[in-house]
């Protein structure tokens, strides 16, 4: 999935599980029921899938068996497990009796008169005697005769502590992931959505393989109202059976009296009705407005990363695969779409249509199904065997022709480089009105927002470029992630990192005219800027909630993966033994789930890449420091990490593959030099080193005083000195450095010395981006002298059409900071654009990289703001339309910023997909900041209706509401109201990153404030 804006697995390798019992207040003693091994039977094992998860964190913990690794206490516990079959046991407890609570005192022989004494102390021991006995007599799996006296217990060993499910019976599984008891082979779906009353009914029809005994079927289903079930096992007889539900797991299960045996095929058969979601997940309701002014109903699918069960019952993780056979029915005036090519249509006696679909000639893990229902209008050409089709709303037919012939290349691109045919018969391209993520994956049905699909006739090449870098990451996907999947999300860069690696790789070479690698530099940048917070995690991390899935789709799982990747093949010998390697990895695992273990084995036997494993084993990234003693250069490693409070610090260092250039040959990709830093000494007679040539490598580098000193004099005797990679290289690690406080901001200023004789986008863009992140601290806290400072860079761009992409990129960030500074010559020159638009009835042509500056400006001005407020209601150019939007957001009229807000979050007007991006705008101006804040904290239970907890559009708002704080109340004001949601966001990754970052910024201001008012 596009964010923009196999084999079974082993148990043994599965985190085994903890039930906590909330019952216990206080936590218990150990108490080992198998102490006595004679006195009790040998009971049989336990389900396999009992053994799968073990969570660390309870008080009170039912285990069974398994084989992971124990402390001291932990071991003497399980060896009474393994005659048990499992024990209750206090973690927290250091130490445990040696006696037995259930040794029997022999009765006296004789008695006498007792002394007063005597008659207190016996008392006294008969009350510990009862309450010893009232305790046993309590423990589950204890036994006792009238008499009182204890007999071998003989019923089955004890079992796990079930949650309850919605009718009031045991519900009988207590785990997040799903047991591999039974796994799913074939599913038949048919759908009966109802567009006029928003409601839907189903039947899943499940065949499934038994792999080991068991008495129950777990699988998901949420918001579902089954009103039916039947099983069959075998050539037996179709019987009907009781259907649990625990909601907060959003599980169904089916419980037998009977064991379901090894070996034998069954087949579960589900009748449902739900209402279609009205967020963007699941099977959900959209609508837009044609060009009559009518409003138009469709109903589309997000499945991934967990909602396929909001559509149908399902086995909803990746790793069970199946094939789909799916029927929808519709009106007569509708269309549908699905996975696979449309096998026959049939008119049915209500007067419906069911169009049927074959079934797919594929095994899909659940979030890759895909259905739509609407009025959509295709243009399509046959590629490679494959019908290639691009859908929009009729009204947008005419924008589909670049997405036809992208999509049609890289196909054919894909197809010869991965050595693997597209697997299916047809490739839909869908732009759906309403839809909250860039686009998605969907095998044969891939969905996108509008402004990532279509393309109007007088698009800019930048706009081109975010359209087809979409394309490009989810064809991509049809191999990494589709073909060959994650077994779990904790693993989700095997699908996008290497979807957002293949993205960049190959319009290289399919469009190079879209300069793409700015591009790609430039989210490196980025990337590296989140991995250097201690709330960062490793590529591959344990996940264990829905919220813990959810926030794996971050530019750690996308960027730093593709990253990481790059620096692997650009360190390699020769240019194709990258591709070998994955190709081997595609082939070898094809149709299967995998883990990043298998990558790494299966890329090893076409070259050597254990290095690789300590790039995704650990978070962060290595800073690798210069230093120089006459020709003798030493380098070290650390972890960059900006935070060392309550840091987690990694256990070993990075294996780095180190290039490097120098004075005497730097540009070229034959002048690089590779080696890995295992010996940190080499000898080297130059001037001056760079290294991390074309910044390939994911690490950042210090070069000392001595060593800053000379590349600043090379740059400013020659600018191109170095390739405009390494330029910006520089300056995002002298930046970094900076916060890192490794530097001082003088050092900074020292660098960005040369900056007047720059003319390549990258450095300036990257210079233009670090210095406005400070100027917007700055203006917070209205400091903003940065003006005078960027003056020169901008002073020598035009405002007519531009065809290159690098000069688009370069011109429209230069001229956009120019103007939120409020420069007058910037400001006029577009309030002159704007008026030349209006006054020509919108047929005057802004250039699409400038439009967004334009509209900009214009908005500060109430007549302008309410025209283009007109211009949004009806212009149908999606991204024309988009930027607009973002010009209504940067206005300053505070009463304007609480509509746009208040607008976004209804989703009348403004389509609630669009209010991050509306919530991010609103922050960066000074008027809106503190309104945004206020906003986010008053409406949140509404945001996580509409936004899922912990996913990418609320880590959007909540980094956008907070990155700009800098002060010890704002601080508190972020801490206290996160901490006041508990189970309602506080545990989120993207909340610590919101803190680190206010604390960093307030360090940085604290300790830098001084020397810009200095220099500024």
């Amino acid at each position: 999935m596009d964010l923009f804006d196999s084999h079974s697995t082993e148990h043994a390798n599965l985190p085994r599980n903890m039930i906590e019992n909330s019952m216990f207040e206080e936590e218990p003693d150990v108490v080992d029921l198998a102490k006595d091994s004679t006195a009790f039977p040998t009971f049989p094992a336990l389900d396999p899938d009992e053994v799968a998860y073990e969570p660390r964190s309870s008080r009170l913990l039912v285990r069974g068996l398994g084989e992971n690794d124990m402390d001291e206490d932990e071991e003497d516990c399980e060896s009474s497990a393994r005659l048990l079959g499992m024990s209750f046991m206090n973690r927290s407890s250091a130490h445990r009796s040696s006696s037995s609570p259930y040794t029997r005192q022999a009765p006296p022989r004789s008695c006498s008169r007792p002394s007063a004494r005597t008659m207190v102390v016996c008392v006294l021991f008969l009350v510990i005697v009862a309450s010893m006995t009232m305790v046993l007599y309590f423990l589950p799996g204890c036994t006792f005769t009238k008499a009182g006296c204890r007999k071998p217990n003989k019923t089955t060993p004890v079992e796990p502590i079930y949650p309850i499910s919605t009718n009031g019976e045991l519900f009988p599984w207590a785990q997040l992931r799903l047991p591999y008891s039974i796994h799913p082979i074939s599913y038949d779906l048919t759908l009966n959505p109802n567009l006029d009353d928003m409601t839907f009914t189903g039947q899943t029809v499940i065949n499934m393989t038994v792999l080991h005994n068991t008495k129950r079927i777990v699988l998901h289903g949420a918001n579902l109202n089954i009103t039916k079930a039947t099983f069959k096992v075998g050539l037996k007889e179709v019987k009907d059976v009781t259907v649990l539900e625990y909601k907060p797991r959003q599980q169904l299960a089916v419980k037998f009296s009977e064991e379901l045996k090894a070996g034998q095929y069954c087949v579960l058969t589900l009748d449902y009705s739900a209402t279609l979601s009205h967020t963007y997940d699941g099977f959900y309701n959209s609508s837009y407005t044609d060009k009559d002014g009518n409003r138009r109903v469709l109903a589309a699918t997000q499945f991934e990363p967990l909602y396929a069960r909001k559509a149908f019952p399902c086995f909803d993780e990746p790793s069970f695969k199946a094939t789909f056979l799916i029927k929808i029915s519709r009106k007569q005036d509708y269309m549908t779409l699905s996975n696979m090519p449309k096998a026959k249509s049939t008119l049915l006696p209500n007067g419906l249509v069911q169009d049927e679909f074959e079934r797919t000639s594929v095994k899909m893990s659940t979030y890759l199904v895909a259905f739509i229902v609407s009025n959509f209008t295709p243009i399509s050409k046959n590629v490679s065997n494959t019908l290639v089709s691009v859908y929009s709303v009729p009204e947008k037919k005419e924008h589909t022709d670049y997405a036809l012939d992208t999509a049609s290349k890289l196909l054919e691109f894909y197809n010869s480089f991965f050595e693997i045919e597209y697997p299916l018969k047809k490739l839909d391209l869908v732009a759906i009105p309403d839809f909250l993520a860039g686009a998605m994956e969907n095998w044969g049905l891939i969905t996108f927002r509008e402004t990532t699909l279509l393309v109007g006739k007088e698009s800019s090449p930048l706009e081109k470029q975010v359209v087809a870098s979409v394309i490009a990451h989810e064809l991509a996907h049809q191999w990494f992630g589709n073909l060959v999947t994650m077994s779990w999300w904790n693993d989700l860069w095997l699908n996008e990192g290497f979807a957002t690696y293949m993205q960049y790789m190959s319009l290289q070479t399919v469009l190079p005219q879209l300069d793409t690698g700015n591009l790609f530099l430039s989210v490196r940048f980025r990337a590296m800027d989140k991995d250097a917070l201690n709330s960062s995690h490793s590529v591959s991390t344990e996940v264990n909630t829905p919220e813990q899935v959810e926030e794996m789709f971050d530019s750690v799982s996308y960027e730093k993966g593709a990253s990481i990747l790059l620096m692997l093949n650009t360190s390699l010998p020769g240019d194709q033994q990258f591709r070998k390697g994955i190709i081997e990895y595609l082939k070898e695992f094809s149709g299967a789930n995998t883990d990043t273990d298998d990558l790494w084995n299966s890329l090893t036997k076409v070259w050597c890449v254990k290095m690789m494993n300590s790039w995704t084993s650990q978070k962060g990234f290595p800073l690798v420091t210069v230093s120089r003693n006459g020709d003798e250069v030493n380098l070290t490693q650390e972890h960059f990490l900006l935070t060392s409070e309550n840091a987690t610090h990694a256990s070993s260092l990075w294996n780095i593959p180190v290039t490097y250039v120098n004075d005497s040959c730097s540009l070229a990709p034959e002048c690089r030099q590779v080696f890995n830093l295992k010996t940190n000494t080499f000898l080297c007679v130059v001037k001056w080193l760079k290294l991390n040539y074309r910044n390939t490598g994911f690490y950042i580098v210090h070069y000392g005083n001595e060593g800053w000193a000379a590349l600043i004099d090379a740059l400013s005797k020659n600018v191109s000195v170095l390739t405009h990679e390494d330029r910006a290289s520089l300056i995002h690690n002298i930046f970094a450095l900076s916060r890192f406080g490794r530097v001082s901001f003088q050092q900074v200023l020292n660098v960005l010395e040369y900056m007047p004789s720059e003319t390549e986008s990258a450095p300036v863009t990257e210079a233009l981006l670090q210095l406005n992140r400070i100027y917007r601290l700055l203006d917070k806290r209205q400091e903003s002298g940065l003006v005078a400072r960027m003056r020169v860079l901008y002073s020598s761009q035009t405002w007519g059409e531009e065809k290159s992409v690098s000069k688009q990129e370069l011109r429209s960030s230069l001229l956009g900071m120019a103007c939120s500074m409020k420069e007058e010559n910037c400001t006029q020159q577009a309030k002159s654009l704007f008026k030349q638009y209006v006054d020509s009835n919108e047929t005057f042509r802004i250039p699409g990289d400038l439009q967004h500056v334009v509209f900009s400006v214009a908005a500060q001005s109430d007549k302008d703001w309410t025209t283009l407020h007109s211009m949004y209601e009806r212009v149908a150019y999606d991204a024309e339309k988009r930027k607009i939007l973002q010009a209504l957001a940067s206005t300053e009229d505070t009463r304007r910023l609480v509509w746009v807000l208040k607008a976004g979050l209804e989703g009348d007007i403004i389509q609630t997909q669009d209010l991050p991006l509306i919530i991010s705008t609103v922050c960066n101006g000074f008027a809106g900041y503190l309104f945004a804040w206020d906003f986010i904290q008053e409406n949140w239970d509404r945001l996580i209706e509409k936004f899922p907890v912990g996913s990418f559009a609320i880590q959007t708002i909540i980094k956008s509401a907070t990155s700009q704080f800098s002060t010890q109340a704002h601080l508190n004001q972020v801490q206290a109201f996160f901490s006041s949601l508990k189970e309602r966001g506080s545990q989120m990754r993207s909340v610590q990153e919101a803190l680190e970052t206010i604390r960093l910024n307030q360090r940085w201001m604290d300790e830098n404030l001084p020397t810009l008012r200095k220099r500024l």
